[in-house]
Formats: C-alpha cells, structure tokens, sequence
C-alpha cells in the first residue's frame, strides 16, 4: 500500500529534524568532552586567582558583598557547592563555565525555524569548537557565562517570537538574569540588541523603498508588530520580570555570617514573611549594586585609555583564533544581503550584533582583553554558519554538475577553515595554553608550571604544627597599605604582584608570615621551610650575547643555602618568583604521609576548609 505524497513529506520532515536533533545532540557531547579534558592541567591565571580567593573567603566567613572590581557574584555562590563537592582544585573551579558553554550548542536548535537545517549543525559545531570559545570556556571569568546566558537568551526570545509558548519567554530571563549575576556587561549586551534591531528596521525600510512601498507605512507596521507580540506574551512578560528579580536579588543579597543582611539587621528568613526587610533587600540588591557599579567602572574612569591599541589587540586575537569565523560570518552577511531574494533578519542582527560589539568592546574593557573576543565571536556564529551552508551547498552541487575546478575550489576553502578551527583549538587550548606566544594568552598568565611546587607547599602545609609554613620576602611582594587579610601579611600592591599564589596558599591553609627586609627576616622565629620571593636580575654573557637572567636575591643564597630552588615566571612576559623549599622538611612530610596511607585507608572526600585539596 502506498502512502499518500503529503504523509511522505511529513515523515521525511520529521526524519531530517530527528538527524539534526541527533547532530546537535552528538557535537553537544563532544563540546563537553573538550571542556573538561585536561580542566585543571593549566595554572591558575591572575584573575582566576583572584575570585578563587574571594569565594575561599566567602565559604570561611559568610560574608559577601557586591565589589564591581571582581564583576557578578555567581562564583561565589555556585563555586562552594562544587568545591563541596569535588574538592578545591583548579579544575573544579573551571566546572561552572564548562559546563554551561558545553550545552551552548543546543541553542542552536532554538534557531531551527530561522535557519537551515545544515546551518543548524554548523552553528553548533562553531560554538562547540572556536579557539576563542573553546579556550575562554574553560576559565573562570564572568565572560563566558555571561556570553553563553546572553546568547541562549537570544535564541530563547527568538524561540518566543516564532511560537507563542510561555516557556521561552521564561528561559530567556532567567538567562538574562543569570547573565546578570555573571558579569554586569550584560547591560552591553541589551544595548547590542537594540542597536541591531535599529539595523533590522532600517534594512527593512530600504527593502520597501525598493519595492515601491510606502516607508512610513512598513515603519508603522513593524511597530504593531512588536507592540502585538508582546502584549501577546504580557503574563509570560510579568512572570519573567518576577523571575529575573528573584534571581538578581539571590545573588546580589548581601551576606553576613551566611545570612542575608541589609544595613545592620541579618535579615535571612525573616525578609519572606516581612515586607520592609524585603523591600530593602530587593533595593539592595539591585539600586545598590548598580550604583556601586555606576561609581567604579563609569564615574571611576577605568576605561579612560587610548582606542586603537585596545581594537588592535582585540582584532589579533579574534584573528589568531576565529578568523575562519569571520570569514565566513562575513560571506554569510553578503549572501543574505545582496544574493537572497528575502534577506534573513536573524542573519542581519546577529552580524549588526557582532560588529556592534566589535566596535564597543576596546572602549569599555579597562585592560587588553582578550576574552572580550568571546562577546564578537558568539554573535558572529550565526552568519558563519549561513557561510558555512553556502559554501557546503555551492561544493555539493558543483560536484553534482560535475564542474570540478569550482567543486575543488570550494572544497579547498572547507578544508582550510576546518583546518585552522582545529588546529588552532589543539594548539591554543591543550598544546600551549599558557605559552606567551599564544595570542589567547592574556598577560597575567603564569608561563610556567608552577602546579609541582604548589603540590610540595601543600604537603608541607598538611604538617600537625604551629610554625611558619610560607615565608614571603621582600618589599616588591610585602608593600603598599592593608587591603587583605590572608596572606595576613601581604598588603595591597605586593599582594596583587604574588596572584596566583594566594589563591593555593589559602585554600591549603598553609601558614604565611612575612618579611619586608633582611631585618624582618632576622626576626622570624624558627626557619621556614618554604620561601617565596621575587627574583633579582643579573646580566650575563653567553656565547657572545648579553642576556638577563633571574636569580635568588644574595641575602638569601647563603642562608637558605641547602634549599632546593625554583624560578617560576608567573605572568607571560615578567615577574619571576623565586621558590626556596627545605628539601629535608618536604621529605619528612611525604614519608609521615606515606606511613599515614598505609595505616589506615586514604579520604574519599575532601571538603573545603580542611586544608588537604590537592590539585
């Protein structure tokens, strides 16, 4: 019995969208897998370091408030219950953002009425596998939640206008808000959309232009458009309002002792059954983190830097890891302009999108980020798979037709953007993810590995004493006016100057004392078995070159002489460290832990606080 012709075309309908499904489904696994391969195996990066302290912080005091200089609290309130979990290492650290842009992929299903089915794929595949993506994706900054809750908004709202189910309207504010207590950049973000909406509407108008319609009369009709789908989505539009300030307020409540806290009252339970603590708490929460976001990064001045070096920077790193990217997000845009009978609009917002915040980014950031590519290339990804269907339909039929040189032509463009995708992923992400010729590398990333010596600093920290564990020495790391108070003794710029250290010295809990000059040192009671300074410089001739190499400081060669010694860089370019490590003391430790492990089984589960994290 044959099936009628439109039963076929609804089951083949429905067997394309099954594969796409599977696609997607499949890249997502693998995006996941590429995240969370070889997490923890990179050294902490200055401003991973940073928030790692202040969640550390916050899980021994309970005390949270919201500082602008760190962004949005959602480490602090995500990352405990994973160091619960899974231990206080740098990979657990790195869990939130890989997980949440390993599932980046699926948004692309939300898409599948704006695009191809091919497209689909490949706008899964980009926002598996991009070297910018896929590196920032396994780093614990705001960027790439921010960048993923923000994107999957998008998708979400799309999802919205297309169908008329609640539920999106839903996901996309609470991946807004989410985006929120990420990183407050994604205000930005809103901006972009507006912006490529003005893009939208005035692509639109010229289209009319064009086919002899009246502009003022598509204008007005774009306009009861809008004002019809969202007078359609009002309940949803109200609920998600509720959503987002719930969602901003648990993250942005400021803590005391664990409690919520607002002024000099812990408020905690309390704020639900009475309405002035919780209107207080929702004020907060929200006006005041914006205005303490208003004062340090607008009327503070912290972006105030020349603009051409910072859209360079940014323009090298987008080149170094997703020109093919671009590329193809570029013949996307053109062929949905000038070659299609009905430009796209999802294809002209996104690209508006990406080169809004191209052009936005090197004005705002206070420093040369290169994780601010993250915020072009998200967006971008869309019209680079529009690109990627063309080329791919424009191979195909070629081959088809048998018109090889073009068919050879084409397929040579699909392999040198495959190429560089991949190759560029291997070598950034796993290969060199530290190395400072690594355009992905920012700054203050330590080149070297210093995970081996901080391995040995916390097995001498496990030791049953009271004495010193850690020694810092010197004014350059032991300077400036108290800031914070773990080191207890490092002050503000010295204690910048030794990040990432903080950050494993206090999730160890090693015991640190200090010593600004060779008197201070004289003063220590006891030796320390560990000292950390930073390296003098001395010039030497080596096969006829002059070179400048790192050395221990004199006053210490002599007294520390049967210390082993490591010089660690701890950025890219600059600031070596120098390690001294009592080798005597590191092997009484390692074999009392030895005896320990044969007398009784080893600990399944660590929990933060108890000073036996290892990485």
């Amino acid at each position: 019995m044959e099936l009628p012709a439109h039963t076929n075309r609804d089951w083949e309908r429905n067997s394309d969208r099954y594969r796409t499904i599977a696609f997607v489904v499949s890249i997502t696994v693998f995006a996941l897998i590429a995240r969370f391969m070889l997490l923890g195996d990179r050294v902490a990066h200055w401003d991973e370091a940073r928030v790692g302290f202040w969640t550390l912080d916050y899980i021994q005091t309970g005390n949270y408030s919201y500082m602008p200089v760190i962004h949005g609290p959602f480490y602090h309130h995500v990352n405990p219950l994973l160091f619960e979990l899974f231990g206080t290492t740098d990979a657990t650290m790195r869990i939130a953002p890989a997980l949440v842009t390993g599932l980046l992929p699926l948004t692309a299903l939300l898409l599948r009425d704006r695009l191809r089915r091919l497209e689909v794929v490949a706008l899964a595949l980009f926002l598996a596998i991009d070297p910018v993506v896929l590196y920032y994706s396994r780093f614990m900054r705001g960027d790439p939640l921010v960048g993923a809750f923000m994107f999957a908004a998008f998708a979400f709202l799309v999802r919205a206008v297309d169908t008329p189910r609640t539920r999106y309207i839903l996901g996309a504010t609470g991946a807004i808000a989410l985006g929120f207590s990420a990183k407050e950049n994604a205000l930005v973000y809103l901006l972009c959309w507006i912006g490529a909406l003005a893009v939208l509407l005035d692509q639109r108008l010229l289209v009319a232009r064009y086919r002899d319609q009246e502009w003022l009369a598509v204008a007005v009709d774009n306009s009861k458009r809008v004002i019809d789908g969202l007078s359609r989505h009002r309940t949803a539009l109200l609920a998600g309002l509720v959503e987002f300030l719930i969602i901003s307020v648990m993250f942005y409540a400021p803590r005391k002792n664990g409690s919520i806290h607002v002024s000099e009252t812990n408020v905690g339970l309390n704020a639900i059954t009475n309405p002035s603590l919780l209107f207080d708490v929702v004020v907060e929460s929200t006006a005041g983190s914006f205005s303490s976001l208003y004062s340090f990064w607008v009327v503070g001045g912290r972006a105030e830097h020349a603009y051409l070096p910072y859209l360079g920077d940014l323009l090298l790193t987008i080149g170094y890891g997703s020109v093919a990217l671009c590329l193809l997000a570029l013949i996307g845009f053109l062929v949905n302009r000038y070659a299609a009978d009905q430009p796209r609009p999802i294809v002209t917002f996104t690209f508006a999108w990406g080169v809004a915040s191209l052009i936005g980014y090197p004005l705002i950031t206070d420093i040369k980020a290169p994780w601010a590519a993250v915020h072009v290339v998200l967006p971008l990804a869309v019209p680079a798979a529009v690109g990627a269907g063309v080329i791919v339909r424009k191979t195909y039929g070629a081959v088809t037709a048998r018109r090889w040189a073009n068919a050879g032509v084409l397929g040579l463009v699909l392999l040198l953007a495959s190429t560089q995708v991949v190759g560029m992923a291997v070598h950034s992400v796993y290969l060199e993810p530290q190395s400072p010729d690594n355009e992905l590398v920012q700054y203050a990333q330590p080149t070297d590995d210093i995970h081996p010596t901080v391995h040995e600093i916390e097995q001498i920290a496990q030791k049953e004493d009271e004495g010193t564990d850690v020694l810092i020495y010197g004014s350059p790391l032991v300077k400036g006016n108290p800031i914070y108070n773990k080191p207890s003794c490092t002050r503000n710029e010295g204690w910048f100057d030794t990040l990432p250290l903080p950050w494993y010295l206090v999730r160890s809990e090693a015991t640190v004392a200090c010593a600004e000059s060779e008197s201070d040192l004289n003063a220590i009671n006891g030796t320390p078995p560990v000292i950390i300074t930073q390296a003098e410089h001395v010039t030497k001739n080596e096969s006829g070159q002059t070179v400048t190499v790192p050395t221990v400081p004199d006053e210490l060669k002599t007294r520390f002489e049967g210390y082993d010694t490591r010089i660690k860089r701890i950025r890219t370019s600059d600031t070596d460290i120098v390690f001294l490590i009592d080798r005597n003391e590191l092997q009484g430790t390692q074999n009392a832990s030895q005896m320990n492990e044969l007398a009784s089984p080893p600990d399944r589960h660590v929990a933060p606080g108890d000073g036996r994290h290892t990485l």
